[in-house]
């Protein structure tokens, strides 16, 4: 039976997805009645169908730093969403909000605030990204992943929680993985990986040293929606993927090493996974600069090789190198992360929502 129902909204990018995927299993056991808001067609509406959770789209809009005719138009679809999700909170009733964050989470968290509806968001990143700047107030309790989070969100309301990680993620094996690959695991695997709408740059400069890789790995590459080379479709030792979803688990346990972005979802998954790996954070002309931070952070305790996207552009043979100093020393990356403090965050996001919503009960009683 149903002891209370809960809404969880984030989108735009897989990782605003995949931690709310992970609370999912102890939601249910704490017997929530789960709700998803999103955006009308982004990708978390078929990460969240999938796991058989109701999905409500609302409109969503996105706020620039930069010049665009959008900035005029998408306010009217940020205040058109807010009134949705205001509709559908009437709707169900529920007990408490957890936002992932991204722009989608905005008006979803105003709508909830407006009703009293107990608000609980998650940072990932080092500092807080713009919309959970713009939530701030509304939320009764903000989550975060970094030690040094904390001094940077309000007094009373932060916790250190660290990243949620799906139970699956951490279930794959090694076999499964070289099955669905096809690889023998005589040689190294190097996994590939550049966030769920892949990267440009990481593909480009991975397969202009694959020939030199291929001399000495096996190589998984998740090259993003759109971004498969077919010229390389039948490439011995290179396998590449759009979009890997439930098998990641497998392709993760297969590998030896791992390239990828910054982001703090995933850099949290390779920490619970002690992969050694080489990071190349997004740069400052395309980001606001949260994966350098992430990458430095994580680079400072040992976990992480550090790449400037930059340097590798000018010259490839830069991440060869990386990828060579990394696999050399693998044991000691892997003996740091065993030593981590930071553990996977489920139970902490958990108990953070359990006492906000008794807290929040209790009020209304004496109210």
């Amino acid at each position: 039976m149903s002891t209370g129902k809960i809404v969880l909204t984030g989108g735009g990018t897989a990782g605003h997805v995949t931690s709310n995927i992970a609370l999912l299993p102890g939601l249910r056991r704490d017997g929530y009645e789960v709700y998803y808001i999103g955006s009308y067609n982004g990708i978390e509406k078929n990460m969240m169908e999938k796991e058989g959770v109701p999905y409500q789209g609302i409109a969503t809009g996105k706020f620039r730093r930069y010049f665009s005719l959008k900035n005029f138009t998408d306010p009217v679809r940020v205040i058109h969403g807010y009134f949705e999700a205001k509709r559908y909170f009437r709707k169900i009733q529920p007990d408490i909000l957890f936002s992932k964050g991204g722009f989608v989470a905005v008006p979803v968290v105003w709508a909830a605030h407006s009703l009293k509806i107990p608000v609980v968001t998650h940072e990932s990143d080092m500092t807080p990204g713009l919309a959970n700047r713009l939530t701030l107030r509304a939320a009764a309790k903000i989550c975060c992943n970094f030690p040094e989070t904390l001094e940077k969100l309000p007094k009373g309301k932060a916790v250190l929680t660290g990243a949620p990680i799906r139970e699956k993620l951490l279930q794959g094996t090694r076999e499964e993985g070289l099955k669905m690959t096809g690889f023998s695991g005589e040689k190294p695997i190097l996994m590939v990986i550049g966030g769920s709408l892949g990267s440009v740059a990481i593909n480009n400069a991975i397969r202009a040293i694959l020939p030199q890789l291929l001399e000495g790995f096996d190589v998984i590459h998740v090259a993003g929606k759109g971004n498969l080379d077919p010229k390389l479709t039948d490439t011995k030792g290179y396998r590449q993927y759009e979009f890997i979803s439930d098998g990641l688990r497998n392709l993760y346990a297969a590998a030896d090493i791992v390239v990828s972005r910054a982001g703090a979802n995933v850099i949290c998954e390779l920490l619970q996974l002690c992969k050694p790996n080489i990071l190349i954070p997004l740069p400052l002309d395309a980001s606001r600069g949260d994966q350098i931070l992430n990458a430095r952070s994580f680079e400072k305790q040992g976990f992480s090789y550090v790449l400037d996207q930059h340097e590798m552009e000018k010259d490839n043979a830069l991440l060869y190198h990386a990828i060579e100093e990394v696999h050399d020393k693998a044991s000691e990356y892997i003996r740091a992360m065993q030593h981590s403090q930071q553990s996977n965050g489920v139970d902490a996001v958990l108990a953070v929502l359990r006492e906000v919503v008794r807290n929040n009960k209790d009020r209304s009683k004496k109210g």
